[in-house]
């Protein structure tokens, strides 16, 4: 038996565009005489849907979506996953199931017991878990064909009651199938490989698995798709961000004769740098935009947000904004100049000195006596935020967020202004990543200007004023900033690490006290195993400092 496992870029809702693809698929590998082709978890209406799950249409859509792609699989079988309804009362409305499609007709359904809840995961708002648990018949092989989650229950502390390749295993199935849809996170794919080899040396059958590629927003799937023989050991690793179809003969995988073995390994911060690169290129291809406007001010976070939409998008498509103030240092200024040379991207100057002296001088009478603070810094911040906005209306450009993730966990940032933004490009990476990010994109000629990277970063909103002013050293705040958020530490434990008590009780009141510019920020694209927004989940006026 050839099975060929599909790792596609599908589009949530685009039940058109998925379809097609999904039937071109079947007609290419009908030609070349392929059994049986395996697509994602969820592929005909893309994952995640979210509350569209909660329109009866959305999914009358996908049943009319799956009718159409089994009456193209005459002559070949697939498997492909969707929502369907579930007819008992008593439950959820939904399922998260898969259809087995044999020679034009839906043959067998296939449901999903696990349902995570954890991170950025909320299956179990929408779907009914599985109780039942058969295997599938085709070609004289019977295959135990599991949903992402369901093959994730090993170890010693299972989060689920059920495990449904234990029950599977009862009718002894020759391979596994599992389809998934599995984010991207840099850490995750050590991770995975790791689970799924586990699965195999568990019940001693090989595994192919197929995984999502593309971004729906903030969350990116990187593909990977993966084959395992028998006995753990890995056969196959696909591509990572990029489209990939591959066949295989059962036979061979189960004789653990290895047919295309190949490491895919890659640094973090090269997955990083191409996870961030499809994530802008699939945000605006999915919206329908093309073009994107941001602010450059000479800093390491902008410079890099350039680089990495320039590659995105094309550096034609890109707008780059100077706005200098009266505090920006000319070697500043000739950075973001040197930068738009160097990378080819569209730029144009506007002062700010003007405007927000304006500002300054409209409020003198209501500030009166008061000496200036951060309201005048905040004001140039806003200036350059209203800016930005008026070249996206005015042009169509979308704007790009440059804020890093350690401002974003301090609140070192402008509601309205250096924090707005359409999609946040680097909001979860640190500033110490940003740095590994503009060195990598430095890896084969100078694209962002050294000075930028070696000078002190600062804001520059008021007279040498350096982020150390403020805030500890980067490689120290980033760790405890690591600590807190990541590992979920708590004070008391992060200062054993060896970290300076005060300096730790500052920082996580900090983090804290952010949190509701954090709800007004634009969705971020998710690289790290904990992003701020959809995964991570905390009270605004919520009183927790240890």
């Amino acid at each position: 038996m050839k099975i060929a496992l599909a790792q596609l870029n599908y589009h949530i809702g685009n039940f058109e565009a998925n379809t097609q693809k999904i039937i071109q698929t079947l007609n290419s590998e009908k030609a070349k005489e392929t059994d049986l082709v395996v697509f994602a978890e969820l592929c005909v209406s893309g994952y995640p849907p979210r509350d569209f799950l909660e329109y009866p249409e959305f999914i009358e859509l996908c049943k009319t979506a799956a009718e159409e792609i089994a009456k193209a699989s005459k002559g070949i079988a697939c498997i492909i996953g969707l929502p369907i309804v579930n007819p008992v009362i008593e439950g959820k409305n939904l399922y998260n199931a898969a259809f087995f499609i044999e020679d034009g007709e839906i043959k067998q359904v296939i449901k999903k017991s696990l349902l995570p809840t954890y991170d950025v995961f909320d299956e179990y708002r929408y779907f009914e878990p599985a109780h039942e648990f058969k295997c599938i018949d085709f070609k004289g092989y019977k295959i135990a064909l599991t949903i992402c989650e369901d093959l994730w229950n090993l170890g010693d502390n299972p989060l689920y009651k059920t495990c449904p390749m234990d029950e599977l295993m009862k009718e002894d199935p020759d391979l596994m199938i599992n389809i998934a849809a599995s984010p991207f996170a840099y850490n995750h794919d050590e991770e995975r490989i790791f689970i799924l080899s586990q699965n195999c040396r568990k019940y001693e059958i090989p595994l192919f698995y197929v995984n999502h590629v593309g971004a729906q927003t903030e969350l990116i799937f990187d593909g990977g798709s993966l084959v395992f023989d028998k006995a753990g050991d890995l056969v196959t690793e696909f591509k990572y961000f990029e489209e990939e179809i591959q066949v295989f003969d059962v036979e061979q995988i189960k004789s653990s004769i290895v047919l295309n073995e190949k490491s895919n390994r890659q640094t973090d911060t090269e997955q990083v740098y191409q996870a961030l690169v499809l994530g802008i290129k699939d945000y605006f291809r999915k919206s329908g935009f093309k073009q994107a406007v941001l602010g450059l001010s000479g800093g390491i976070d902008s410079a890099v947000v350039c680089a990495l939409a320039c590659e995105a998008l094309g550096a034609e498509n890109v707008m780059a904004v100077l706005m200098p103030s009266k505090y920006s240092s000319d070697h500043s200024i000739k950075d973001a100049e040197d930068l738009v040379k160097n990378i080819g991207c569209k730029h144009t100057i506007i002062p700010i000195k003007d405007i927000a002296d304006t500002f300054d001088e409209t409020l003198a009478k209501e500030f009166s006596g008061l000496a200036p603070n951060i309201t005048e810094e905040n004001i140039q911040a806003r200036s350059r935020g209203i800016l930005l906005m008026a070249m996206s209306n005015k042009f169509g450009y979308i704007l790009l967020n440059t804020s890093n993730k350690s401002e974003a966990a301090v609140g070192y940032g402008t509601l309205y202004g250096d924090m707005c933004g359409a999609i946040s490009v680097i909001g979860d990476c640190y500033k110490t990543q940003v740095y590994q990010l503009a060195e990598y994109i430095n890896r084969n000629k100078e694209i962002i200007p050294q000075n930028t990277i070696t000078k002190a970063p600062s804001a520059e909103l008021r007279p040498d004023q350096k982020d150390s002013d403020s805030l500890p050293d980067y490689d120290i705040l980033d760790k405890i900033l690591f600590e807190y958020i990541e590992m979920k530490k708590s004070s008391k434990a992060i200062i054993a690490d060896g970290y300076d008590a005060d300096l730790v009780a500052k920082v996580l009141k900090m983090v804290n006290r952010a949190e509701f510019k954090r709800y007004q920020t634009p969705p971020t694209l998710r690289v790290s195993p904990k992003a701020f927004g959809m995964g991570r989940r905390m009270p605004i006026v919520g009183k927790y400092l240890s």
